[in-house]
């Protein structure tokens, strides 16, 4: 079972966004760009290069370029577990 996007950000995930630039496969003088995202591991990114080395194995479009940022959204100090809330009018 995969697990929920909380608890990738609690084991030190952050969400990363891609956005490669490739030339199309007919016309090598157009660029093209593609966005991928998903929940990856800094500073070693191993899903992105992941997805990398797949894509110069699979897919036709040479890469020509790969802009990447990683966002970590929770980390370890940030998040308490509240057992109880009291609301007061």
């Amino acid at each position: 079972m995969p697990l929920s996007e909380t608890e990738l950000m609690l084991r030190g995930y952050g969400l990363t966004t891609a956005e490669l630039y490739y030339r199309m496969p007919d016309f090598r003088n157009v660029l093209n760009s593609f966005i991928w995202q998903d929940y990856d591991l800094a500073p070693d990114h191993p899903r992105l290069f992941r997805f990398i080395q797949f894509w110069q194995e699979s897919i036709e479009g040479p890469l020509h370029s790969v802009r990447f940022t990683h966002r970590k959204r929770i980390s370890s100090g940030e998040w308490r577990n509240v057992v109880a809330e009291f609301r007061l009018n």
